[in-house]
């Protein structure tokens, strides 16, 4: 029931316009005017302007013709760099780009088998339930999308979110995350001239970060530095310096341990350097909240119900636990449970991203299935 060239179609179409984060508006009409070819209510909302971006998300609303409550669809319209000027390749019935850019598959073969999945319950009149499918932006940049939806515009209160890899696993549980900031003001001085003049911000920031626990903390948490700079020239003793990292933890408490642990280190640091009169050095701290946690019991019915349906299919579909977040991490935190179903890409974020056809295929055959069952049961 699956048309793969089809979809394999749309695909292709869909990684050539260009959609990095924050200019969605190419990829976002050209969605609009499919989904409302397949008889969709689409609304957009101001997402994109919060955001600083040129689209908002898109909801498409189809009423179906079965009295049950509406289930969400989401995928992301955006893409990171190198996302410009994407050319697909199709070879051995996987997808590849030419190797200069990413691929795209993130997440456009989950708006591909979103798309195909919509045109079969049109074109072969199946019953189905109400569907409200949210197309974001700005996912990659910190789900800024989701955080920004009108939730005035959904009312479902479960759905699947296609972002993952995995083709025979729903995500269920993904870690909340606090990104951190830090800038250590020292004092410049001529590195060669007068160093005992200058309070030296990279020396202070290596020591805090050498007593950092950096890494995987436990099965639950991680802690990570991934971003330091500073200084002007190799003959001047650096005044500031910048660092960015990340808490990463299923635990709340854990979460708010390890990021107070990670202050704490960098603030002795600062405080154990004798001040003079200038009260160098100072240390400036942000916490920013990136993404809540989501935590789906394994017997929630959106869970049994794409279990069912893989079942139904003959497989098997395990729950799994994740270190990354996605947009169903915000919607969980605003009372929706939303599992996370993978489309088969690998490599994300790479020129060397991938997505096998077969795979793609897979999961429209199960969201189908998903749907044709969650419609059965009225």
């Amino acid at each position: 029931m699956i048309n793969v060239k089809r979809m394999a179609g749309v695909f292709s179409e869909l990684v050539q316009m260009d959609s990095v984060s924050k200019e969605e508006a190419i990829i976002a009409d050209r969605l609009t005017l499919i989904l409302e070819s397949l008889g969709a209510e689409v609304l957009r909302d101001q997402a994109g302007e919060k955001a600083g971006g040129n689209a908002g998300n898109i909801v498409a609303r189809f009423s179906g013709n079965v009295g049950v409550s509406p289930m969400l669809l989401c995928a992301h319209m955006d893409t990171v760099e190198p996302g410009r000027g994407v050319k697909p390749f199709y070879e051995d019935g996987i997808f590849k780009s030419a190797g200069n850019t990413i691929l795209g598959a993130d997440d456009k073969s989950a708006i591909a088998i979103l798309i195909e999945v919509l045109t079969v319950l049109q074109e072969s009149h199946l019953s189905h339930g109400p569907l409200e499918v949210v197309f974001t932006v700005c996912e990659e940049i910190g789900l800024l999308g989701a955080k920004y939806l009108d939730m005035e515009l959904v009312s479902a209160q479960f759905g699947y979110a296609l972002d993952g890899s995995d083709t025979e696993g729903i995500v269920t549980r993904a870690p909340a995350a606090n990104r951190l900031e830090f800038k250590i003001h020292g004092k410049d001085a001529h590195a060669g001239a007068a160093p005992e003049k200058g309070i030296n911000a990279i020396l202070l920031a290596a020591k805090a970060i050498s007593q950092l626990e950096l890494g995987r903390i436990d099965r639950e948490t991680t802690c990570n530095i991934g971003i330091i700079e500073g200084g002007n020239a190799v003959n001047v003793v650096p005044n500031l310096v910048a660092i960015k990292g990340e808490v990463r933890s299923h635990d709340p408490a854990k979460l708010d341990r390890v990021t107070g642990a990670m202050i704490s280190c960098f603030q002795k640091v600062v405080d154990e350097y004798p001040k003079g009169e200038d009260h160098l050095p100072r240390l400036e701290v942000a916490v920013i909240r990136e993404f809540p946690r989501t935590h789906i019991p394994d017997d929630d019915p959106g869970v049994l119900l794409a279990g069912k349906a893989a079942k139904t299919l003959g497989r098997s579909l395990k729950t799994k636990i994740s270190g990354g977040g996605s947009d169903a991490n915000v919607f969980f935190e605003k009372g929706i449970m939303v599992g996370v179903l993978g489309t088969g890409m690998r490599d994300m974020h790479t020129v060397r991203e991938s997505v096998s056809l077969e795979d793609m295929a897979k999961t429209a055959e199960l969201l189908l299935e998903i749907i044709k069952l969650y419609g059965e049961e009225r």
